[in-house]
């Protein structure tokens, strides 16, 4: 088949969560056969090739603005689809689904990741959360078909819009990277740091992570790996912390990522909105016992391999913190069932599987 993948920044990976999702998903239907073309922004892709892992990369250009730069830069991406010939196109985020008729118009079915409940986020205003709100409906008929990677989120779209839709979850690598050369950077040791990796916007609650950590007792330090385009003055009040031990890293991705998730001594993942989080079930690919906030989300795709927080009582994310800092063994054996949980439910070779299953089926190649 011919397959794009639109509405997102582009591969490689530089950003969040869909553009790990592109680099790893594409490759894979690549050695299944496929031909495969990824749109990216011209403002964020800095690769200069054509292909990528034997994908094929169309960069068009977009504008630079927080309201704008998605819903323009997927709006041109379908317009360049309708002339390529695909046998069917998967949009990114509910935010396109505006747009995502516009292959249909030459005959090529269509299918959207919606992700999570993205209005629920407090960086949109009013008509950012309405925009959001309206996306999700026009998700259930703009597209031939809906992807949910949660199943809460799967539960929200039947509940609210009678709408069934295709569970595939995002997936995860396992095992450890042996390279240390991020960790040197910021002069850190192997399981001698507490780890949190989101976009630094208060939904997520960077803040709660580093006031409860400023009230533990440990020589271990406390990393902060993210950063957010429009999101300065809240950035900046998290920087302001007096604590020695709390290390701000901004954006680290691929090798360094990895080698981060691979040796910190445990991971928090704090967020409260979204699906299925690509952080969280990187960390337990890695190895990490995992600290979470007690959602739905985190508890589908934990379950038992992790220790539950909750953001409404000020001193219990410092109280298990403390406990797990003080109690390694629990700590290695949690590690051991959130990979073993990860190999079970969340491999990129099933997650590939299932999106060509997906594909040949609208394409009516089954």
């Amino acid at each position: 088949m011919k397959i794009a993948i639109i509405g997102i920044r582009g591969i490689p990976a530089n950003y969040g969560g869909f553009e790990t999702f592109a680099e790893q998903l594409a490759p894979r239907l690549v050695e299944k056969g496929h031909e495969v073309t990824v749109y990216g922004r011209s403002n964020n892709v800095e690769y200069d090739g054509e292909y990528y892992k034997g994908v094929r990369l169309v960069i068009l250009p977009t504008i630079s603005h927080k309201y704008l730069d998605t819903v323009v830069h997927t709006f041109l991406s379908t317009l360049h689809s309708l002339k390529e010939g695909y046998d069917v196109v998967l949009v990114c985020n509910s935010a396109n689904a505006y747009c995502a008729f516009i292959p249909r118009l030459a005959g090529t079915p269509v299918a959207i990741n919606v992700d999570g409940l993205e209005w629920q986020r407090c960086k949109w205003n009013k008509l950012g959360r309405w925009f959001y709100q309206m996306s999700e409906w026009l998700s259930t008929f703009m597209a031939n078909e809906i992807v949910t990677d949660a199943r809460e989120i799967e539960k929200y779209y039947l509940k609210k819009f009678k709408k069934e839709s295709t569970f595939i979850p995002y997936g995860a690598a396992t095992g450890m990277v042996e390279t240390r050369e991020v960790l040197d950077k910021f002069g850190l040791q192997p399981g001698e740091y507490v780890l949190y990796v989101s976009r630094l916007e208060p939904e997520n609650n960077a803040h709660l992570v580093v006031k409860a950590f400023e009230n533990v007792k440990s020589d271990k330090k406390c990393v902060i790996v993210g950063d957010a385009p429009y999101n300065g003055e809240y950035i900046l009040e998290l920087k302001q912390t007096q604590d020695p031990r709390i290390i701000f890293t901004g954006y680290v991705f691929g090798q360094g990522y990895h080698e981060l998730q691979s040796n910190a001594y445990f991971y928090v993942q704090a967020t409260e909105v979204g699906g299925t989080h690509p952080a969280l079930l990187e960390g337990m690919g890695h190895g990490n016992c995992v600290l979470a906030n007690d959602v739905p989300e985190h508890r589908e795709v934990l379950a038992d391999a992790g220790v539950y927080f909750n953001t409404r009582d000020n001193g219990e994310l410092s109280e298990k913190m403390q406990y797990l800092l003080d109690n390694p063994e629990e700590v290695a054996a949690l590690g051991k069932k959130a990979v073993e949980r990860i190999k079970a439910n969340y491999s990129w070779e099933k997650v590939a599987d299932n999106y060509e299953a997906l594909f040949n089926r609208l394409a009516g190649k089954e």
